[in-house]
């Protein structure tokens, strides 16, 4: 397949996904605080801010890594996967103002650098009451700045997709660093039980998705039936595939979609090369193959991207 892609600029449907993040984000921010003002008539500002924002983060990592498995099990689900990177970096910059809210509150005011204070201040690292549960925080936040920093598709096309791909899977390091510092934080406040639910009802959700998920893919690597004596498999029949679309099968262990389109059908690989995302469950739109994940576009009959400039479709514009 051809490498060469032209970036889908700025769109209503970006800008529509963007104001929706934002508008979230701000909602749980403010029914957080609201939520421990009330709780805590004497609570400081510094703190309703440091929570606010540090749950708002959490639950908003929680919505990104809920986003792939869902769209796997429900196909409706696919716009919220469009802009997936908009929402990482949302919540990469709610995470880093509660990451300096907490460096100016609790390693500011001593004799110590506060990065030095924030790595030192405690290292109780087998009991519970002193675990230096801001370390992982603060891995977590590192991750999330690396992943923030290098999701422009610049970065995409420098360092590769394999290797891009495998960068940003960090965001899983990055969940486990999280919910260690959540819950340690938690234990050692003075009422954890809320937070700690929150965080291990989390685990369990997004244990359940995944789970769910890898059943429902793993159902498209059988090998498709290999024809006696012939150098093909058997993709069933052409009219059970819908017009436009296309069949996932299993050969030689990789993955082809079969299109059917305009009384004819190509077989193409199914991993488009932008992010590796499923071809096979893409659409014919305008003559080319359209991705589901990110709207790049391949020719059905050669597989390389159209030699015509346009604006790509994102799936939620597909007719």
């Amino acid at each position: 397949m051809s490498h060469q892609y032209r970036a889908i600029g700025w769109n209503p449907h970006k800008r529509a996904y963007d104001v929706v993040v934002v508008a979230v984000a701000l909602t749980l921010m403010l029914v957080v605080a609201a939520g421990t003002a009330w709780r805590s008539p004497s609570v400081t500002a510094e703190t309703l801010l440091l929570r606010a924002t540090g749950i708002t983060a959490l639950l908003l990592l929680h919505a990104i890594l809920s986003i792939g498995p869902l769209c796997r099990l429900d196909r409706r689900l696919l716009p919220l996967l469009y802009n997936r990177r908009h929402l990482g970096v949302l919540t990469f910059l709610v995470a880093a103002t509660h990451g300096v809210l907490a460096i100016v509150q609790f390693h500011s005011g001593g004799d110590l650098h506060p990065l030095v204070s924030l790595l030192t201040s405690s290292t109780g690292w087998f009991t519970v009451q002193r675990f230096p549960f801001h370390v992982p925080g603060a891995l977590a936040l590192t991750i999330l700045f690396v992943m923030a920093a290098t999701s422009h598709d610049f970065w995409l096309r420098t360092l590769t997709a394999p290797i891009w791909k495998a960068l940003h899977m960090g965001v899983y390091l990055a969940y486990f660093s999280l919910v260690v510092h959540v819950s340690f934080g938690a234990l050692q406040s003075e009422s954890p039980a809320w937070v700690a639910g929150m965080a291990a009802a989390g685990v369990v959700w997004l244990a359940t998705l995944h789970l769910a998920a890898g059943r429902v893919e793993s159902s498209l690597d059988r090998p498709a039936l290999q024809v006696p004596g012939a150098p093909w498999v058997d993709a069933g029949p052409v009219d059970t595939i819908p017009n436009r679309r296309a069949r996932i099968v299993c050969a030689a262990g990789e993955r082809i979609a079969v299109f059917r389109y305009d009384g004819k059908v190509s077989a193409v690989s199914n991993v488009c090369q932008h992010q590796n995302g499923p071809l096979g469950e893409g659409k014919i739109v305008g003559g080319c193959i359209v991705c589901p994940w990110h709207g790049y576009e391949y020719a059905p009959d050669t597989g390389a991207a159209p030699p015509r400039s346009r604006k790509p479709f994102p799936p939620s514009a597909w007719p």
